[in-house]
């Protein structure tokens, strides 16, 4: 039995309220969740939007919850921590699984959860927001013009202010290192690989980080060689030049301990003014073994705006019956055209 509803858990965060208020001006009627009652219900109440106040370790309040609606979009981070008892509870219950993650690992923990999935008819889709809807459309849409690409090469730039949700996610990947996908395999780099990448003025240098795309980049388009940049900035270059010592640190409870507790000190996230004043630029390039090369640059609205975007449309297919039971990424699910739908987004074929 279909409930036409789903659930948002993590209302409270940064991502979360703004999914909130953007699925309010859709006219979705959202169930709001999270483990604080008195946070989860003012921000639901600015809404006028059910609510419910639980944590991920209380089973059963986790699945009567669930089994009220028929999908959830997920938006607690870190999702190493969240993802699995959220997804275990999906599959328990039958509902589908949406989230917003950008870890590789939890990208591979829910791909290796496919054939489960099916069984139970449920869609697992993470990666439903900025992380990783353009990348993984634009890593299709290469593919599709070189089918024969045996090299993936992506750059992201023009990201602003971080959330503290994401913040606190990148302190985590520090620990882990720069990956990569080589012969198919995520796979840990000796080094911090440089490159260059041109966002639309010209050539600027980029820095290889451990993005999502790694891991999704490879189940979309089969690509055995996988790498992802960012456009270079001093936060980025800090976070490379990180010796053994200081990455052993951020790999201890108490090095995360005190890392995370100085991100809750900063903003909660960029403000609207500044989301409405910025955008990002990715661009994408394909090869292939006879040196034949493909690229393409894709322009979107500034991330966490494009992530209320594309979260609350997947939301809105699932419920209307568009979904494909086991893992997905966004471009096997919709197509490699489907951030193409939204406002602000123009995609260019690049020469040469």
């Amino acid at each position: 039995m279909t409930t036409g509803r789903f659930l948002i858990y993590g209302a409270t965060g940064y991502t979360g309220k703004l999914v909130a208020r953007t699925a309010r001006s859709q006219g979705l009627r959202p169930i709001l969740a999270g483990r604080d009652a008195a946070r989860t219900q003012a921000v639901a109440a600015g809404h006028g939007f059910e609510w419910r106040a639980f944590g991920l370790a209380e089973a059963a309040k986790l699945d009567a919850a669930l089994n009220e609606v028929d999908a959830v979009l997920h938006l607690a981070g870190p999702f190493s921590a969240t993802s699995r008892p959220m997804a275990d509870a999906c599959l328990r219950t039958g509902r589908h699984y949406l989230d917003i993650t950008g870890e590789i690992d939890v990208f591979e923990a829910l791909a290796a959860r496919s054939t489960e999935a099916k069984a139970r008819g449920v869609m697992l889709l993470p990666g439903a927001g900025f992380d990783v809807v353009p990348s993984d459309c634009l890593a299709a849409h290469v593919k599709r013009r070189l089918p024969d690409a045996t090299r993936l090469f992506l750059a992201i730039g023009g990201l602003g202010r971080l959330s503290r949700g994401t913040a606190k996610t990148s302190v985590e990947g520090i620990a882990l290192g720069t990956r990569a996908r080589r012969g198919g395999r995520v796979v840990r780099l000796p080094d911090t690989p440089r490159a260059s990448a041109d966002f639309g003025d010209g050539p600027v240098p980029t820095v290889a980080l451990s993005w999502g795309d790694i891991a999704t980049a490879w189940h979309s388009t089969q690509i055995p060689d996988i790498d992802v940049h960012f456009q270079s900035s001093r936060q980025i270059e800090q976070m490379t030049k990180l010796g053994p010592l200081a990455r052993f640190m951020l790999s201890t409870r108490l090095g995360q301990h005190i890392a995370k507790a100085a991100v809750d000190r900063q903003p909660e996230g960029p403000t609207d003014a500044e989301r409405a004043a910025d955008h990002a630029v990715l661009v994408a390039e394909a090869s292939n073994a006879k040196g034949d090369t493909v690229r393409s640059r894709l322009r979107t609205p500034e991330g966490y705006t494009l992530t209320a975007m594309t979260a609350t449309e997947i939301v809105r297919r699932v419920l209307a019956g568009d979904f494909k039971p086991g893992f997905q990424t966004p471009s096997l699910a919709y197509g490699a055209d489907f951030v193409m739908r939204f406002e602000g987004v123009t995609r260019e074929d690049l020469k040469g």
